[in-house]
């Protein structure tokens, strides 16, 4: 079965490379009309040199800190349950308890990165998740729940301080005079983010066979949140949200109660962001159960005396599938035009149900495989439907 999931992650990663040559052949190719807007848009080289500075600096950060976060995913569950020896409430406990974290710490941690600076903040998670990782080093429950809880504060930073800081910075440096826009850096972080997803699943699954450890993943993160610690130290300026220079006289007179009462009001008497808002908290909550579940599933529908799974190339598997669905999305929706955004979202949920239901019909492990990456593929064309949905219907401040 090794040889079918290396083939498998094959055929994915092939799709994957067609469909992306295409896009970026579609792209290339440019009218004779616009050759003469693009050099009307020459810039100068000490723009273009600033921003490719820019550019690298943030990508190559942006990239150790996704790298150090993907390269746990495929053995937290088998750390906690296979090398641990814990019991499956236990590590059910183990992944709520991050979960909270994460949504708890949520309410605060962009306004403590707006206050007291995105690069603080940033450099706060370096530390954070590095505790996060060495906690496994110690298998004692109090250990392993102190590091989750720090594990899901520092996944709040991630998503929120880092792109914030990117984009101060890259008005504030008046990177778009360069001729890069925000959309294309917003577009390389995607791409880049699928290309580390996929690697570091390869990654983890050779530093386990070569150290044979489950640990290991853990403990390279580290190394890479180390570095990523370093080069933000050296070389990011700080940056702060709009609300770091007002007046906090004025903040107080502000009212904080009727905003929210005219959100909530908004979105109980808008059919269109309420139903929106229930599909997004169900499809949600269903990856999160994911998450936790695969492993077990693909075990249960497994033979483990004849081997054991390639739980690295797995996930490498699935993260190709969740850029295929993202590439299939470009490709249904801006080349073809063959479904609207709203269509295509009830046909993804309709996949997805239909996915995780097979493997309750069937216990065999290659259906069981193919089904979660149909999963993982409906939650790369999701993620660009409910995001140009979120945009259309729900306006600013709601």
């Amino acid at each position: 079965m090794l040889n079918s999931y290396s083939s498998a992650f094959l055929v994915l990663i092939s799709a994957c490379g067609l469909l992306t040559w295409q896009q970026y052949h579609k792209k290339n190719e440019t009218s004779p009309d616009e050759e003469p807007l693009k050099q009307q848009t020459a810039v100068t080289s000490r723009a273009k040199a600033e921003a490719s500075q820019f550019t690298r600096l943030f990508l190559a950060v942006y990239t150790l800190v996704m790298a150090s976060d993907w390269l746990q995913g495929p053995y937290v569950y088998s750390l906690y349950k296979d090398q641990f020896g814990l019991q499956e409430r236990i590590v059910g406990l183990l992944f709520v308890t991050g979960f909270l974290s994460a949504a708890i710490s949520g309410y605060f941690v962009g306004q403590f990165a707006d206050k007291n600076g995105r690069r603080t903040a940033c450099l706060i998670f370096c530390f954070t998740y590095s505790v996060s990782c060495f906690s496994t080093l110690v298998p004692s429950l109090p250990v392993l729940f102190f590091g989750r809880v720090f594990g899901g504060l520092s996944t709040s930073v991630m998503y929120s301080a880092f792109e914030s800081w990117m984009v101060t910075e890259f008005h504030k440096r008046r990177i778009d005079q360069a001729g890069t826009s925000l959309s294309s850096m917003f577009g390389i972080m995607t791409t880049l983010n699928s290309i580390v997803a996929i690697l570091s699943g390869v990654f983890s699954e050779w530093l386990v066979e070569v150290t044979h450890t489950k640990r290991a993943p853990f403990m390279a993160s580290a190394g890479l949140l180390t570095i990523a610690f370093w080069i933000i130290s050296a070389y990011w300026s700080e940056n702060y949200g709009d609300s770091h220079d007002c007046d906090p006289n004025l903040a107080n007179l502000t009212p904080q109660v009727a905003p929210a009462q005219s959100i909530l009001k908004t979105i109980i008497n808008d059919r269109r962001i309420l139903t929106l808002g229930l599909a997004s908290c169900f499809f949600e909550g269903s990856m999160y159960l994911f998450v936790f579940f695969w492993t077990p599933a693909l075990k249960a529908a497994s033979n483990p005396s004849t081997h054991s799974l390639p739980l690295g190339m797995i996930f490498a598997s699935f993260m190709a599938s969740v850029m295929l669905g993202s590439l299939l999305f470009n490709l249904l929706i801006s080349k073809y035009q063959l479904l609207s955004p709203s269509r295509l979202l009830t046909i993804i949920f309709a996949m997805a149900s239909s996915s995780l239901l097979t493997p309750l019909l069937s216990k065999n492990e290659s259906f069981t495989f193919w089904s979660f990456c149909v999963f993982e593929m409906c939650v790369g064309m999701y993620w660009p439907s409910v995001g140009y949905l979120k945009g259309r219907f729900v306006e600013d401040g709601v």
